[in-house]
């Protein structure tokens, strides 16, 4: 399986996984690039100096391909240079305006992806001059927006035509690569998936969270955002979807007091991160974790996903042929 984006960024096949802030890391990114996709580190919330290093930690396993991710609605301008410094090969930007930043990238020999939720966000981006667009249904993890990727995605790729659209939201097996692609997208941006990976540096609470949930216990989570001012509130404006909990659940019916209480319940969720407990507070996923059943290593899912797809398109074929 090949298309367009694979020879754009020399891969061998177009699977990516999503740059997911600090919820990534070397093993993971040279894993899924070993594996012949696209890994991804998440520049965002991350300090400079540890950017520098799993970017040299990524280099010195393996001379594929890679991405850094970065929010323009939360830029780290060190950390935007650290990585323009290094050379990285492939940067994406998410949750703003991408404007200067594009030709920052250029300049210093990136290709840059951008992921939007809207079709005028396609439109100001491609105007932007990027270089490759993803479009992200609300079914995604993490911070999106409202439309589904179904209607969303055949919109990008006729409004941006010729410019090549990676489908992002909802992802997890196969089959749902093989539908991205019949509707025009060249590639796709996985992140639930490789949250659940042997690589993903996230606890097991998370991943086990991740395996149980149906799709309807994954919801946006709007207070979040009173809780933890910032990236879905600058920029195009997102709102986060996760896991519920019974934290979450609790303090969606007091939205007034979470903001009043903002510093003391982010220092709380902070402190869940690091003992290991996010999960019991807000375990990003999206709607596709209903697909995912077990923790597989990265390089096992980026085959998978392949094979599934390939075989979900030849069944397709024969069906159109008979």
């Amino acid at each position: 399986m090949r298309t367009r984006l694979c020879d754009l960024f020399g891969i061998e096949y177009p699977i990516i996984q999503a740059g997911m802030g600090p919820f990534t890391a070397a093993d993971l990114v040279v894993a899924v690039s070993r594996a012949g996709g696209l890994g991804s580190l998440g520049g965002a919330s991350r300090p400079t100096a540890d950017l520098r290093e799993q970017v040299a930690r990524i280099r010195a396993a393996t001379d594929r391909p890679f991405a850094v991710n970065f929010l323009v609605s939360d830029m780290n301008e060190e950390s935007f240079a650290a990585a323009l410094d290094a050379r990285v090969p492939i940067l994406s930007l998410a949750l703003g305006d991408p404007g200067e930043y594009v030709k920052r990238a250029h300049d210093a020999g990136a290709l840059v992806m951008h992921q939007v939720h809207t079709v005028a966000q396609a439109a100001q981006a491609a105007e932007r001059g990027v270089d490759v667009i993803i479009a992200q249904g609300e079914e995604a993890g993490g911070f999106g927006q409202y439309v589904a990727a179904l209607p969303l995605i055949p919109q990008v790729v006729d409004a941006v035509r010729p410019l090549p659209v990676v489908a992002a939201g909802g992802i997890a097996d196969g089959r749902g690569v093989a539908a991205a692609l019949v509707l025009g997208a060249v590639g796709v941006n996985v992140g639930t998936r490789f949250l659940a990976s042997v690589e993903a540096p996230i606890g097991d609470g998370w991943k086990q969270a991740i395996i149980a949930a149906r799709s309807e216990d994954v919801v946006k989570v709007d207070v979040a955002n009173d809780i933890l001012p910032g990236p879905g509130t600058r920029g195009y404006g997102a709102v986060p979807r996760a896991v519920r909990t019974p934290f979450s659940d609790w303090w969606a019916e007091r939205r007034t007091e979470a903001a009043e209480r903002s510093a003391e319940l982010r220092d709380e969720v902070f402190a869940a991160l690091r003992s290991g407990r996010f999960h019991e507070y807000l375990p990003f996923a999206g709607q596709s974790a209903g697909l995912i059943h077990d923790v597989l290593p990265a390089g096992q899912i980026v085959r998978l996903l392949v094979e599934q797809a390939e075989a979900a398109l030849h069944e397709a074929a024969s069906a159109a042929s008979r």
